[in-house]
């Protein structure tokens, strides 16, 4: 367990490292600075609603979350083999379950810090107002259960594909198919032509169903199972596909 803990610590130093001595982590926590509030104010009508809350940023935050965190989790695995550093990465005495939860726990980091840039906006409505902060709290403990998610399903896709710009667009498509699963939309135009037990599915599945309970300030065991298990899925699933690279490079 140390071997494992000590392999951890020493990849994500590495991926922390990787982040924040280059410009990537500067320029995605700007843009995303940049953009929540964008959403908020203009699409949101932010000082429209006279309310001294956040939901016109979190209502938008899962929109805004499903196209930059496959940003950051494109470049897991598939910049290593970009770079040709992934073979020296997998010759290390460390376990690729190590190596797959460093690189998810340094991107999930990232993406914490890109949510506390908007704390600012937090701030303000209190400062406005006399806001409920524990729901406010709640939700923004549900974005960071959706980033990480949208990140975990990300990664594994950056394990399998050959490329940034591919491993960008599948996880831009698997984070649309999660999200507009259980929208009435998609739900209401299958039910007369789909079996009734796939729509079910689709509800079950959707991201957005499950965010939405944060949302109003609600903490559910299932909805917190729901995203756990997505996270250790897009993690194991991962790391598998690099553990698969390894054992058939030997």
């Amino acid at each position: 367990m140390t071997g494992w803990v000590a392999g951890f610590l020493a990849v994500f130093r590495r991926e922390m490292g990787t982040w924040f001595t280059t410009p990537l982590a500067y320029v995605f926590l700007a843009a995303f600075a940049f953009a929540a509030p964008a959403f908020a104010f203009n699409v949101g009508r932010f000082f429209d609603t006279n309310r001294a809350d956040l939901a016109p940023l979190f209502a938008y935050l899962p929109w805004l979350l499903m196209v930059l965190m496959p940003a950051l989790s494109m470049r897991a695995w598939a910049e290593e083999r970009d770079r040709g550093t992934l073979e020296i990465l997998l010759s290390l005495p460390v376990s690729v379950a190590s190596i797959a939860a460093a690189k998810f726990v340094a991107a999930w980091a990232v993406a914490a810090a890109a949510l506390i840039a908007t704390f600012p906006l937090w701030i303000a409505v209190n400062y406005l107002g006399s806001p409920d902060n524990l729901a406010i709290a709640i939700a923004y403990f549900g974005a960071f259960l959706l980033a990480g998610s949208y990140l975990a399903i990300g990664q594994s896709l950056s394990a399998a594909s050959g490329s940034q710009v591919t491993a960008f667009v599948l996880s831009v498509l698997a984070a649309l198919l999660l999200t507009m699963a259980g929208l009435p939309l998609v739900t209401d135009t299958l039910s007369g032509s789909a079996p009734a037990f796939l729509v079910e599915t689709l509800a079950y599945i959707s991201v957005l169903e499950r965010y939405s309970a944060f949302e109003r300030g609600i903490v559910g065991s299932g909805d917190l199972v729901f995203f756990l298990t997505i996270i250790v899925f897009g993690i194991a699933v991962g790391g598998l596909q690099i553990g698969a690279s390894r054992e058939g490079g030997r």
